[in-house]
Protein backbone atom coordinates (compact mmCIF):
# COMPACT_ATOMS: atom_id res chain seq x y z
CA UNK A 1 0.00 0.00 0.00
CA UNK A 2 1.39 3.78 -0.88
CA UNK A 3 2.42 5.05 2.86
CA UNK A 4 1.24 8.47 1.53
CA UNK A 5 -2.14 7.64 1.73
CA UNK A 6 -4.00 8.84 4.81
CA UNK A 7 -7.41 8.23 6.28
CA UNK A 8 -9.69 10.28 3.78
CA UNK A 9 -8.06 8.68 0.67
CA UNK A 10 -9.13 5.39 2.52
CA UNK A 11 -12.74 6.37 3.37
CA UNK A 12 -12.79 7.17 -0.34
CA UNK A 13 -10.85 3.49 -1.82
CA UNK A 14 -13.44 1.59 0.74
CA UNK A 15 -16.32 3.67 -0.45
CA UNK A 16 -15.79 3.32 -4.18
CA UNK A 17 -14.56 -0.60 -3.62
CA UNK A 18 -18.15 -1.51 -2.68
CA UNK A 19 -20.39 1.67 -4.91
CA UNK A 20 -18.07 2.47 -7.77
CA UNK A 21 -20.92 4.87 -8.41
CA UNK A 22 -20.63 6.90 -5.55
CA UNK A 23 -21.25 10.57 -5.82
CA UNK A 24 -18.69 13.08 -4.96
CA UNK A 25 -20.78 14.47 -2.43
CA UNK A 26 -21.38 11.21 -1.05
CA UNK A 27 -17.78 11.10 -1.09
CA UNK A 28 -17.71 14.62 0.33
CA UNK A 29 -20.08 13.90 2.88
CA UNK A 30 -17.79 10.87 4.45
CA UNK A 31 -14.86 12.86 4.19
CA UNK A 32 -16.15 16.04 5.35
CA UNK A 33 -14.00 17.31 2.29
CA UNK A 34 -14.80 20.18 -0.28
CA UNK A 35 -15.91 18.94 -3.43
CA UNK A 36 -12.36 19.87 -5.20
CA UNK A 37 -10.40 18.19 -2.53
CA UNK A 38 -12.46 14.83 -2.80
CA UNK A 39 -12.38 15.44 -6.55
CA UNK A 40 -8.24 16.05 -6.73
CA UNK A 41 -8.18 12.95 -4.30
CA UNK A 42 -9.82 10.68 -6.36
CA UNK A 43 -7.93 11.69 -9.51
CA UNK A 44 -4.55 10.74 -7.71
CA UNK A 45 -5.32 7.82 -6.75
CA UNK A 46 -6.49 7.30 -10.05
CA UNK A 47 -3.25 8.59 -11.71
CA UNK A 48 -1.55 6.48 -8.83
CA UNK A 49 -3.02 3.44 -9.93
CA UNK A 50 -4.48 2.98 -6.30
CA UNK A 51 -8.14 2.87 -7.93
CA UNK A 52 -7.48 1.15 -11.67
CA UNK A 53 -11.16 1.05 -12.79
CA UNK A 54 -14.45 0.78 -12.21
CA UNK A 55 -16.82 -1.78 -13.19
CA UNK A 56 -20.63 -3.48 -12.86
CA UNK A 57 -20.79 -6.52 -10.62
CA UNK A 58 -23.12 -8.56 -12.57
CA UNK A 59 -25.60 -11.63 -12.47
CA UNK A 60 -23.78 -14.10 -13.99
CA UNK A 61 -26.75 -16.58 -14.18
CA UNK A 62 -28.68 -13.88 -15.86
CA UNK A 63 -26.20 -13.98 -18.55
CA UNK A 64 -26.73 -18.11 -18.65
CA UNK A 65 -23.47 -18.73 -17.10
CA UNK A 66 -24.87 -21.24 -14.82
CA UNK A 67 -20.91 -22.96 -14.04
CA UNK A 68 -18.76 -20.93 -11.84
CA UNK A 69 -15.25 -22.79 -11.23
CA UNK A 70 -12.41 -22.79 -9.94
CA UNK A 71 -9.30 -24.56 -12.01
CA UNK A 72 -5.75 -24.91 -10.56
CA UNK A 73 -3.47 -25.99 -13.14
CA UNK A 74 -0.21 -27.63 -13.33
CA UNK A 75 2.04 -26.59 -15.98
CA UNK A 76 5.19 -29.39 -17.12
CA UNK A 77 7.80 -26.91 -17.35
CA UNK A 78 8.17 -23.67 -15.21
CA UNK A 79 11.20 -21.63 -16.84
CA UNK A 80 10.04 -18.09 -17.54
CA UNK A 81 9.50 -18.97 -21.14
CA UNK A 82 6.70 -21.13 -20.18
CA UNK A 83 4.99 -18.88 -17.70
CA UNK A 84 4.74 -16.08 -19.95
CA UNK A 85 3.63 -18.26 -22.79
CA UNK A 86 0.83 -19.52 -20.57
CA UNK A 87 0.11 -15.97 -19.11
CA UNK A 88 -0.46 -14.32 -22.53
CA UNK A 89 -2.49 -17.24 -24.24
CA UNK A 90 -4.96 -17.89 -20.75
CA UNK A 91 -6.34 -13.89 -21.62
CA UNK A 92 -7.44 -15.03 -24.66
CA UNK A 93 -9.91 -17.80 -22.94
CA UNK A 94 -13.42 -15.62 -22.25
CA UNK A 95 -14.19 -18.14 -20.06
CA UNK A 96 -11.84 -17.35 -17.78
CA UNK A 97 -12.73 -14.16 -15.60
CA UNK A 98 -9.54 -14.07 -13.56
CA UNK A 99 -5.85 -16.24 -13.64
CA UNK A 100 -3.94 -15.82 -10.41
CA UNK A 101 -0.09 -17.35 -10.14
CA UNK A 102 0.24 -19.09 -6.95
CA UNK A 103 2.59 -21.09 -4.94
CA UNK A 104 1.89 -24.41 -3.64
CA UNK A 105 1.05 -27.20 -5.78
CA UNK A 106 -0.08 -25.91 -8.46
CA UNK A 107 1.23 -22.68 -10.46
CA UNK A 108 -2.14 -21.20 -11.28
CA UNK A 109 -5.47 -20.75 -10.11
CA UNK A 110 -8.26 -19.74 -12.69
CA UNK A 111 -11.56 -18.68 -12.27
CA UNK A 112 -13.86 -19.89 -14.74
CA UNK A 113 -17.57 -19.10 -15.80
CA UNK A 114 -19.26 -20.85 -18.83
CA UNK A 115 -22.72 -21.75 -19.75
CA UNK A 116 -23.30 -25.63 -18.47
CA UNK A 117 -21.39 -28.82 -17.55
CA UNK A 118 -20.97 -28.92 -21.54
CA UNK A 119 -19.07 -25.84 -21.80
CA UNK A 120 -17.30 -26.69 -18.88
CA UNK A 121 -15.39 -29.77 -20.59
CA UNK A 122 -15.37 -28.25 -23.90
CA UNK A 123 -13.06 -25.54 -22.15
CA UNK A 124 -10.90 -28.33 -20.34
CA UNK A 125 -10.35 -30.58 -23.26
CA UNK A 126 -10.59 -28.39 -26.72
CA UNK A 127 -8.89 -25.03 -25.12
CA UNK A 128 -6.92 -25.37 -21.93
CA UNK A 129 -5.53 -29.06 -22.78
CA UNK A 130 -4.72 -28.49 -25.92
CA UNK A 131 -1.93 -25.93 -24.62
CA UNK A 132 1.43 -27.87 -24.72
CA UNK A 133 2.81 -27.23 -21.18
CA UNK A 134 -0.32 -27.85 -19.32
CA UNK A 135 0.65 -30.92 -16.71
CA UNK A 136 -2.61 -31.51 -14.69
CA UNK A 137 -6.17 -29.12 -14.10
CA UNK A 138 -8.26 -30.19 -10.83
CA UNK A 139 -10.96 -27.90 -11.05
CA UNK A 140 -13.36 -27.19 -7.95
CA UNK A 141 -17.38 -26.02 -8.56
CA UNK A 142 -18.93 -22.97 -6.82
CA UNK A 143 -22.18 -24.95 -5.03
CA UNK A 144 -23.29 -21.03 -3.81
CA UNK A 145 -21.28 -17.94 -2.59
CA UNK A 146 -21.50 -16.78 0.49
CA UNK A 147 -19.09 -13.74 0.60
CA UNK A 148 -17.59 -11.96 -2.56
CA UNK A 149 -16.36 -8.66 -1.90
CA UNK A 150 -14.90 -6.08 -4.76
Amino acid sequence: MNSTLDAHDLRIVDRLRTDGRASMQTLCDLTGLSRSAVFNRVRRLESEGVIRNYGARIDRRLLGLEIHAFCNVQLKQHDSRYLKEFEARIGDFTEVRACFHIAGGFDYLLEVQVKNMDAYHRFISERLAAMDNIGQVQSSFVMSEVLERA
